[in-house]
């Protein structure tokens, strides 16, 4: 089927039998504003429709584009029952997008589906950041360094340049809502979650996210935009230990350093700037003036603090499983991270979830939960009302009402085009940042034919595409080049599995391979810093050392012999040790005792 713009006219071509036949109701009229339109709309709803409106899942594509069957096993429903039995209407995508045209022509489907639904509410599809350049998946769309290989870079201009690029991408292939920016700030360096942060700075990373939201959001919110969902409220790097609080384990969040308004500050410029949504963080404040419950269940921080104290009147998302248990595959269930609540009923969180200032509620399809709320007295249709009518109201301002699809050929044009790849291949060869260059050995230009690496990390074709040969033992190389990965602790769970915690140092025997490497060859090292790693011994014993932040072994390569130059400057301290960053407090910047390197370093080619 030709999908085509223009919402009455899709009505016309997908229902011919007489859907639209009959006077045009006021909240499908263009002509009206959207307030009125809004108000309509919600006056014609069920409390069951209204219901569906509060929670945003994931929607899994079926094969060949298809609407997904669900899957028994893994406790996932079909398609058809989420939208036409649930009235959900707001979803999440996973994975990559490997072929542009077929997610779009998928997501029409989606949307088709939703026209079929009594009112026709159109589907809002968000996602997490797929641009971030990964050796071992192609997301499909342009590549480019991570936040923090942004925020090395210290522009402005080049993330408000990022977030526009990636804006087009998205709204080719139908997805109106980016979960994110990440404003979290990494004071605790050993937190699982700093990839997709800024970094370190409260400061910096205030100046790039107002260019990050701009980017995706315009000016203003309209049918070309995609509407960000900020995260997490109030800041979520100050976590007990450095763990992390999607666990039980690590649901403390902590101030020692009495610290928690330098948290606030990327989070005051984000709704100064604009910010449309804004998810509160899993864990729960200990210490503080503040109920030791999880942030989306306590009203003092959503209402008192985010609401009437910051003036935020935007969209709050409580973040996923926050009610019921979950099923992850390959592992089985876990408990809701319903921290300071684990004995509370699913209804008694529900209501706390309401009561705190939710307007939606992730990773759940609880309908039945609100319904009974509703039913019983307890939670007011009227209560409903006030987050239902925030949500309708952006699906209208994005245009969704009156042009719910996309054209999935167009589509195959935008995403990952020429532009926009060149332009995240040089951001990710730009955002290199040159810790130590001994003796100038960075670049190496003009090498003689028969130069011989030893590597790692690298793949040998690319080093002999160059001209050069490749061998098996350090010691016959004339150069080692070394691509590690940043270290961390291992950890067996499903979920933990990809997340990044524990030691910043790498293990003892790790260090001596490496050393013995390093006394071989002038070896030159890049770390993918997902975390701000303890390597003094690095420093001391290669001959250059870079860090990098999610790029190519080409975009290393070209930085390496001189093609491109490293601009990069740290986002944020690389401590001395892990007994550095025991002895200092997780809520405060800067404060490990001698770091090997400071935030903002970064040499230059001479």
């Amino acid at each position: 089927m030709q999908f085509i713009s223009g919402y009455a006219l899709a009505f016309s071509v997908l229902f011919p039998t007489g859907f639209c036949s009959g006077p045009l109701l006021p909240y499908r009229d263009a002509s009206r504003g959207v307030d009125e339109r809004v108000e309509d709309l919600l006056h014609r709803m069920t409390v069951a429709e209204k219901a569906g409106q509060l929670f945003i899942l994931q929607l899994d594509m079926g094969p060949n584009g298809e609407l997904d069957e669900g899957d028994v096993a893994a406790h996932r429903n079909r398609t058809d029952t989420l939208i036409g039995e649930f009235f959900v209407s707001h979803f999440h995508i996973s994975g990559t997008v490997e072929d542009a045209t077929e997610r779009a022509e998928w997501y029409n489907r989606v949307q088709k589906r939703a026209l079929e639904t009594r009112l026709g509410i159109p589907v809002t599809l968000a996602t997490d950041p797929l641009h971030r350049y990964s050796e071992t998946t192609d997301s499909g769309l342009s590549q480019w360094p991570g936040t923090l290989g942004l925020a090395a870079l210290r522009d402005a201009r080049l993330v408000r340049q990022f977030a526009d690029v990636a804006r087009q991408e998205y709204t080719a292939i139908g997805l109106r809502t980016a979960l994110h920016p990440q404003i979290d700030l990494v004071t605790e360096a050993r937190w699982a979650r700093s990839s997709n942060t800024f970094g370190e700075d409260a400061d910096l990373t205030a100046e790039l996210l107002v260019a990050y939201i701009k980017g995706f959001q315009g000016n203003e919110i309209g049918p070309q935009s995609v509407s960000t969902v900020t995260k997490h409220f109030p800041g979520s790097g100050p976590l007990e230990d450095g763990e992390d609080s999607h666990f039980a384990y690590g649901k403390n969040q902590t101030y020692p350093g009495d610290n928690f308004e330098y948290h606030l500050k990327p989070f005051r410029a984000a709704i100064k700037a604009g910010a449309r949504q804004i998810i509160p963080a899993y864990g729960r404040p200990v210490g503080t003036k503040y109920e030791e419950v999880g942030f989306g269940f306590n009203k003092e921080i959503v209402t008192g603090l985010l609401k009437e104290e910051l003036g935020f009147d935007g969209i709050v998302v409580a973040d996923w499983n926050l009610i019921t248990d979950f099923f992850v595959e390959g592992e089985g269930w876990h408990p809701a991270r319903a921290w300071g609540l684990e004995d509370a009923t699913e209804l008694e969180r529900t209501i706390r979830i309401l009561d705190a200032g939710a307007d939606i509620i992730g990773g759940e399809s609880r309908v039945d939960l609100i319904q009974q709320l509703v039913r019983e007295g307890i939670v007011s249709e009227e209560r409903l009302d006030a987050s239902v009518r925030k949500l309708l109201r952006e699906k209208f301002l994005l245009g969704l009402f009156d042009n719910p699809f996309v054209d999935a050929e167009e589509a195959g044009r935008i995403v990952g085009n020429e532009d926009f790849v060149r332009q995240g291949n040089d951001a990710q060869r730009r955002s290199y940042t040159l810790l130590t260059n001994k003796n100038q050995i960075l670049p190496l230009r003009d090498l003689a034919a028969e130069t011989k690496f030893y590597v790692e990390g690298v793949n040998a074709a690319l080093i002999e595409d160059r001209g050069f040969a490749v061998v098996e033992q350090p010691e016959e190389a004339d150069y080692a080049l070394l691509r590690l990965v940043a270290p961390y602790e291992p950890r067996s769970g499903v979920l933990e599995a990809g997340l990044h915690a524990g030691s910043l140092e790498y293990s003892v025997e790790e260090r001596a391979r490496q050393a013995a490497i390093y006394a071989a060859a002038p070896s030159i090292v890049d770390i993918n810093l997902d975390r701000p790693v303890a390597i003094p011994e690095i420093a001391e014993q290669a001959a250059a050392l870079l860090a990098s932040y999610s790029s190519s072994t080409e975009a290393f390569l070209d930085v390496v012999f001189g093609v491109a130059e490293p601009e990069g400057e740290l986002p944020w301290d690389l401590p001395r040790s892990d007994a550095a960053v025991e002895n200092s407090m997780e809520d405060v910047p800067y404060d490990t005792r001698d770091p090997v390197f400071k935030f903002g370093h970064g040499l230059r080619y001479a």
